[in-house]
């Protein structure tokens, strides 16, 4: 019995301790976590880190390549250089790629960005289906609004429309009305986060693409049931700079009470500001010394016996 009792106290005190971490993430071939996101549908894009950090990463990735000879270090390498701005440079290292292995989704999906950053909406569209072709399926198969929003950028504004760019329209009531079941709105809605999350991470408002295809988010989501990240997409869509007078309609369909507005808030930034590292440790500390308080509130509860079994 008092084996037993000490075994129990030990154990909860010497509590394994595991955390996952929360969010898309993207790790490059040398193991670098180039950036983690976090939980829900309401897309912020990306943090990279400040340009010494990734141009750290940069020398580990062409360490990698140097010593392996293996292409995805060259591939991660290009990533790294659209984000520096460096898109010409990544464009003619993703060219030397592809003559060395064609048709890898990597190398078209990534120069179609970085064209399409540069402002060469023709040639961006040109590698962005080839890079459907090579895996459709590739982004939660959302590619095929990263091509329409190209093809709406070369008609001209007129045709940044829900219809043109999602094949899909939520109609002019005050509340949104789809005839896409569960199932449909669901994969819209991941399609629409993963492409929204991407391109906020380089476009900045205002933006007129970026505020449409976030009034659809809104949308989905709320058809979806998820009203609060709905609102939250719909104050994005505003800051961004949608204009249509539906949208104020539509954040007054759900009003998220101001507590709850701060409480997300601070978890959002937590959630951006805190390394993926750090909070692990972090995570790992709090249930560490949780486990030692429960222990220490058994210690107190069975004190008596615990002293009896001593003796």
């Amino acid at each position: 019995m008092r084996k037993k009792m000490f075994g129990l106290i030990l154990g909860i005190i010497s509590i394994p301790v595991f955390a996952c971490l929360n969010g898309e993430t993207l790790k490059l071939e040398d193991g670098t976590i180039l950036y983690e996101d976090y939980d829900g549908f309401v897309p912020h894009g990306h943090q990279f880190g400040d340009n010494k950090r990734l141009s750290e990463v940069l020398l580990s990735l062409e360490k990698g390549y140097h010593e392996t000879k293996n292409l995805n270090f060259l591939s991660d390498k290009g990533l790294i250089l659209i984000i520096q701005g460096k898109y010409q440079e990544a464009i003619e290292l993703y060219n030397k790629i592809e003559k060395s292995d064609p048709d890898r989704y990597s190398t078209a999906s990534n120069i179609g960005t970085a064209y399409e950053l540069m402002g060469n909406n023709e040639k961006a569209l040109y590698w962005i289906e080839k890079a459907i072709e090579i895996m459709p399926d590739s982004h939660y198969g959302s590619e095929w609004i990263h091509a329409n929003i190209l093809k709406a950028k070369i008609k001209g504004d007129q045709y940044i429309t829900s219809q043109f760019l999602i094949n899909h329209d939520f109609g002019n009531t005050k509340i949104p009305v789809s005839t896409l079941n569960k199932k449909q709105l669901h994969s819209l809605r991941e399609q629409l986060y993963y492409q929204l999350n991407e391109r906020m991470t380089f476009v900045k408002p205002v933006d007129k693409i970026v505020a449409q295809l976030l009034f659809d988010l809104g949308n989905v989501s709320y058809l979806y049931g998820d009203k609060e990240e709905a609102m939250e997409d719909y104050e994005k869509a505003k800051e961004y700079g949608f204009k249509d007078p539906l949208l104020k309609e539509r954040i007054n369909l759900h009003p998220i009470p101001i507590d709850r507005q701060v409480e997300k808030k601070l978890i959002k930034e937590a959630k951006f500001h805190t390394n993926p590292l750090r909070r692990f440790h972090l995570i790992e500390m709090l249930i560490s010394v949780c486990a030692f308080m429960f222990s220490c509130l058994l210690v107190f509860i069975f004190r008596k016996k615990i002293f009896l079994l001593l003796k």
